[in-house]
């Protein structure tokens, strides 16, 4: 979990870069660019590889019989769900630093995540197929807002593992986090609808693309510092929580 955290901290790194005009790429292969960019680029790659990894095999396993502290079976599913989720996220995460660290990574994502939407946009009910994908995204976007603002993540984590005192300070980081990623899988379904709607893939895109859309709007600076400090607030939610979470 410490490797899923210092991601998303990188990622809201790139992020501040956007409002200060700089055009870096601000999603996960952005930041493995980031990383590749460095002396220690391969090395820093190949341990954030394994710690993916490893990560993803955590939450396959807490897909599969974890959770089971949650009494109801419709919550418990819905971690599970969740888990399964991260596992496909740092997996995919995890495959593109393996590519970084050999020469061989692509940070155009968002081309990548174009095209795919052209190739379904040209299916029948290619729209409708597309539609249902931002749905579920905004869905998505509502659970971990959801999560945020109700502070239910609360529930995963064992705060007694925690020195005294920072309870308050894991809670209120916590509710900032998930609320920032919420917002930015809003503006990214939001996106994706969008190409629904006009049948132009061009109109869809990642969270790279959500977030320089975003800067170009009028109040969007607002929203992308938001959405900024929300995910450094995860990242640093992930370090307290690779220490307390519930096993």
């Amino acid at each position: 979990m410490l490797f899923y955290g210092a991601v998303h901290i990188l990622i809201a790194w790139l992020a501040l870069q956007v409002i200060m005009g700089d055009q870096a790429q601000t999603d996960s292969k952005g930041a493995l660019a980031e990383i590749a960019s460095t002396t220690a680029g391969p090395v820093l790659l190949w341990t954030l590889a394994l710690g993916l990894f490893l990560f993803a095999l955590w939450q396959i396993t807490e897909a599969a019989v974890g959770f089971t502290y949650i009494t109801k079976t419709r919550k418990r599913t819905g971690r599970r769900i969740g888990a399964l989720a991260r596992t496909i996220t740092a997996t995919l995460i995890g495959i593109a630093a393996v590519q970084f660290a050999v020469g061989s990574g692509s940070t155009d994502s968002t081309g990548q995540q174009q095209a795919l939407t052209a190739k379904v946009l040209a299916l029948p009910y290619g729209q409708f197929l597309v539609a249902a994908v931002a749905v579920g995204i905004l869905v998505t976007a509502f659970i971990v807002l959801r999560k945020g603002i109700k502070h239910t993540f609360e529930q995963d984590l064992d705060m007694s593992t925690l020195p005294d005192g920072s309870q308050r300070w894991v809670k209120r980081i916590g509710r900032v986090g998930w609320t920032g990623k919420g917002l930015a899988y809003a503006v990214i379904g939001v996106l994706v609808g969008t190409a629904a709607f006009t049948a132009d893939p061009e109109d869809s895109g990642g969270l790279d693309k959500a977030l320089h859309t975003l800067a170009g709007e009028p109040y969007g600076i607002v929203l992308l510092v938001l959405i900024a400090v929300g995910l450094a607030a995860f990242g640093v939610y992930c370090f307290a929580a690779a220490r307390a979470h519930r096993v």
